[in-house]
């Protein structure tokens, strides 16, 4: 009798994500086991209980999802699981806290999409805004679009918040390789004036661009926005948006609505969580790994 497929699903808060469940679940792992409230500290105990409970065969059926609310913490965490496996002891594991890796990979994605097909361009060199900036999603775009060679500016209410956020950004996740800015929230008009792409990845609820700053920017291409809820994270911007043209824009800049983005986010899921079962060798996958999946699956679609 073949063993279950079980994923260990780890996350530092004090619920599981029931959407990351519901995922997991759906993309063919049988079983998916919650820990909560799991400090860093102690990944290396759970990681070794996980590999030393089944027989190398059985390995295979065996994954780690990690959750939880920090991006950072999360990809410590990441590292922490592989340094505590070794062949040929080990399962794959897949990072993505707050569904913010997948999330911004899909985002990033879509928006780079409509760009090459509606305007022929590319995301190098871009100068692109990040609205709510500091939260996981906002960290993820901005590291996402910097890598692609685009200038981006990490936005935040407080400068000194956004300019800490982005220098981690920049040295944990970009390893020095990139420079993301960082930006207050006050001078908003004045970047618009230079932005080819926004990125709204606000708080819910919350308006991050009104419709005088859409019609003021006169090279903007694309505005995305996560916010499903009213009021739109940008103005004239809704959640069921797919690359229309936003009637507020001057230069015929389009919208990408929340729904546009999930969609993408949730096929990217899918997609590495089944990475997981299918891989022949452990994989340990992340906001990167993300990327390049939703970069794949759009290609068929362009």
């Amino acid at each position: 009798m073949e063993k279950p497929f079980i994923l260990h699903m780890f996350t530092t808060a004090k619920n599981l994500s029931p959407f990351d469940a519901n995922m997991a679940l759906d993309a063919g792992w049988i079983h998916a086991l919650s820990y909560l409230n799991v400090e860093p500290s102690e990944v290396q105990g759970l990681v070794q209980d996980v590999i030393f409970s089944r027989s190398l065969k059985n390995l295979q059926r065996t994954g780690i999802f990690i959750g939880g609310r920090d991006t950072k913490q999360a990809m410590d965490m990441l590292k922490s699981a592989k340094r505590a496996m070794f062949e040929p002891f080990q399962v794959s594991v897949f990072a993505d806290p707050s569904g913010a890796f997948t999330t911004a990979a899909g985002m990033v994605a879509v928006a780079e999409s409509d760009l090459m097909t509606k305007f022929q361009t590319t995301l190098k060199d871009k100068n692109i805004m990040v609205l709510g900036g500091t939260g996981p999603v906002g960290q993820v775009v901005s590291v996402i679009a910097a890598q692609a060679g685009a200038h981006v500016r990490l936005i935040g209410r407080q400068l000194d918040k956004a300019q800490n956020v982005a220098d981690m950004c920049n040295n944990e996740f970009g390893e020095g390789k990139i420079s993301i800015q960082a930006g207050a929230d006050a001078d908003k008009a004045e970047y618009i004036k230079t932005a080819d792409l926004v990125f709204a990845t606000g708080a819910a609820g919350i308006e991050l661009l009104n419709a005088d700053l859409v019609a003021a920017a006169p090279q903007l291409k694309v505005a995305a926005d996560v916010n499903a809820v009213p009021p739109a994270g940008i103005a004239g911007v809704d959640a069921f948006q797919n690359g229309t043209p936003i009637k507020e824009s001057s230069s015929g800049a389009i919208g990408l609505g929340a729904m546009a983005i999930g969609n993408i986010k949730y096929q990217v899921q899918n997609l590495l969580l089944r990475k997981m079962i299918h891989s022949e060798k452990p994989v340990f996958l992340h906001f990167a790994h993300a990327f390049e999946a939703a970069r794949d699956y759009l290609k068929p679609l362009a």
